[in-house]
């Protein structure tokens, strides 16, 4: 049976929430029961929680009939709602005598290797004093482009960062179907080995409450897992769901992503979940993307490069582009666009991008 250390659990909005969009606090105290059990199972967990904006919505009914810009909305809900909700995690752990305590972070915390540190070494304070940390997003400063797709995004970026053996996705379905839910013959895919392709059981629609759908809990787990880390998809709504996940595997119907076999390094995990802040993008020759898409571990030289987009400087994320315009994965710049645009097609050059700090798709 597999042991868990430590786990990242994420509960979506629809897990958290009524039909009538306020927060269903009996699931909420079900929850914190199960991780107080599974605490004394000796498992750490870090909690990623969706429910401020239900929280606050459900606060503020007159300003819930306002009409109002979305953002301006969720920024309201979220100032008054993350504060209610934090506290309402507060009474419910301490009935268990564990403390917690609150991580709100935004996208751009994770744009340089020095905030990613930042964030990892907070909540790793935390677990060494016996805190659960909880983690949302910082809705009330967030803006639209720079929002996570939802908090399924932002559980696998702590999922990896944290070196969990697991993260667990709770939602509104029992996993990943192999069909529309309700016909004959349909039931739930269990286990998704790495080669495995999904999309064409995967729909668009997003679920009531949240920002994301299936599609974006495939693609996180998807990713997670090729870095190590197991990823189950369950419903949050079905009872001790996560004593049974964890302390007695096969119990529950759910979707479990195999993790790879490879090791990742912390810096490769970092780089591998910031694609969203490339300043640049370099193209190679045909003879390089053969050498950075083999067996060998190699880095780009300025030799392989063809040319160069954007403005970026040393340490800036840049995307990794074929002759024909494919993205072929994200690194990390050793040094500025004007050095690399004068060393272009040169031989005897130091690498403008390390293998140590490249990931490719």
């Amino acid at each position: 049976m597999q042991q868990y250390r430590r786990v990242a659990v994420k509960i979506g909005s629809n897990v958290l929430t009524r039909k009538d969009g306020t927060l269903d606090v009996t699931r909420m105290s079900a929850l914190v029961d199960q991780i107080a059990g599974l605490r004394k199972h000796g498992i750490e967990v870090i909690l990623i929680s969706s429910g401020a904006v239900a929280s606050g919505r459900g606060e503020l009914k007159d300003a819930a009939s306002r009409r109002m810009d979305s953002v301006d909305q969720r920024q309201l809900f979220s100032a008054v709602g993350q504060a209610k909700l934090i506290n309402r995690y507060y009474e419910l752990f301490r009935e268990h005598h564990l403390a917690v305590g609150q991580v709100l972070t935004m996208k751009e915390n994770f744009s340089t290797r020095r905030h990613y540190l930042n964030q990892r070494n907070c909540m790793m304070v935390m677990l060494d004093n016996g805190v659960i940390p909880i983690v949302n997003e910082n809705d009330t400063v967030s803006v639209t482009e720079l929002m996570f797709t939802d908090n399924d995004e932002l559980s696998g970026l702590i999922a990896t960062m944290m070196d969990v053996q697991a993260l667990v996705i709770l939602s509104n379905v029992d996993g990943i179907f192999n069909g529309m839910p309700g016909e004959p013959g349909v039931e739930v895919i269990r286990e998704v080995a790495p080669e495995r392709d999904l999309r064409e059981y995967i729909r668009t629609e997003k679920s009531g409450f949240g920002r994301g759908g299936m599609i974006t809990k495939c693609n996180i787990a998807r990713k997670v897992a090729d870095e190590g880390v197991e990823v189950i998809i369950a419903n949050g709504r079905r009872d001790d769901v996560l004593t049974d996940l964890l302390l007695h595997p096969g119990s529950v119907v759910c979707t479990r992503f195999v993790p790879g076999e490879g090791n990742v390094s912390s810096v490769k995990k970092w780089v591998a979940h910031s694609t969203g802040f490339v300043k640049g993008k370099i193209y190679l020759n045909a003879r390089a993307v053969e050498a950075v898409c083999g067996e060998h571990a190699v880095s780009i030289l300025p030799v392989g490069i063809t040319h160069i987009e954007g403005d970026f400087e040393k340490g800036d994320l840049v995307s990794i582009m074929s002759p024909e315009g494919k993205n072929l994965g994200v690194g990390r710049a050793a040094y500025g666009c004007g050095e690399a645009l004068a060393q272009l097609g040169r031989h005897d050059c130091k690498p403008l991008v390390h293998y140590d700090y490249l990931y490719l798709e």
